[in-house]
């Protein structure tokens, strides 16, 4: 059974291995790609403004998370809990997870992603596995800050979006969307994702990935707070004299 080893780091097969189309080169996706976004209803454009809103004053975000990955062949599920922090840090997006419960048993893992690179620290084998973005740096950032700082408007760039409805989210009424993507080579790995946004606060409660497999990647997120105070300490990883670290490549 493959493990959901990171919420965050499944979507470098996103930007690594299928390729994100820029955002203004997504008009020359091939002609079976899905068509242009036709005129926003009302309630999907209060939506979008909302989150225009939020990413104009974005600092930093941190929220308590659930991420679940379901995978259909073995029709199973696999757990993870802990903390996310977001932060604009000179004009570049850093995120930081600690990963504090797997499966409902104790286990630590440290999630770093900061001057393109994503870092993977494992405390328990004292590794830590490093992913360089390079040149796909902005586009793995749109995917880590979706629906957490990022513009609205700008999803239209590169999403048709619907307008779901309203639906209840742990005690939140939010508004749900639907996001397709207008690459082909994105959707050859995301096929859509759902996105359940607080219509008060313009951020994510709920995101949910979905591939061409069949299999999921739902993200819960609780306890949101909006442009706190971070500690720097929060977005380095806590290494030790021998960690060893490894590059995979490809």
């Amino acid at each position: 059974m493959k493990h959901a080893f990171n919420f965050l780091v499944c979507l470098l097969a996103v930007v690594f291995m299928g390729g994100v189309v820029p955002a203004q080169d997504a008009s020359k996706a091939p002609s079976s790609a899905p068509r242009t976004q036709p005129q926003a209803d009302p309630a999907l454009e209060r939506v979008l403004k909302q989150m225009d809103s939020t990413a104009a004053t974005f600092r930093s975000t941190e929220a308590t998370f659930v991420w679940n990955q379901y995978q259909k062949v073995v029709n199973d599920t696999d757990t993870q809990k802990g903390k996310i922090y977001f932060r604009r840090q000179d004009k570049e997006i850093q995120m930081a997870a600690d990963i504090t419960e797997h499966n409902n048993q104790p286990e630590k893992k440290y999630v770093l992603f900061s001057n393109g690179k994503v870092q993977v620290y494992q405390p328990s084998i004292d590794q830590v596995t490093e992913y360089n973005a390079g040149k796909n740096r902005s586009e793995l950032e749109s995917f880590l800050v979706l629906g957490f700082g990022g513009g609205g408007h700008d999803l239209l760039k590169s999403y048709e979006i619907k307008y779901l409805g309203n639906e209840k989210v742990d005690g939140v009424n939010a508004s749900k969307l639907e996001l397709v993507p207008k690459s082909v080579k994105v959707r050859n790995n995301i096929g859509r994702i759902l996105l359940w946004i607080d219509p008060a606060r313009g951020v994510s409660v709920q995101q949910q990935f979905f591939e061409p497999s069949g299999d999921y990647r739902l993200a819960k997120y609780s306890d949101i707070q909006l442009n706190p105070k971070i500690s720097d300490n929060v977005f380095k990883l806590k290494t030790t004299s021998k960690t060893k670290v490894v590059a995979p490549q490809g």
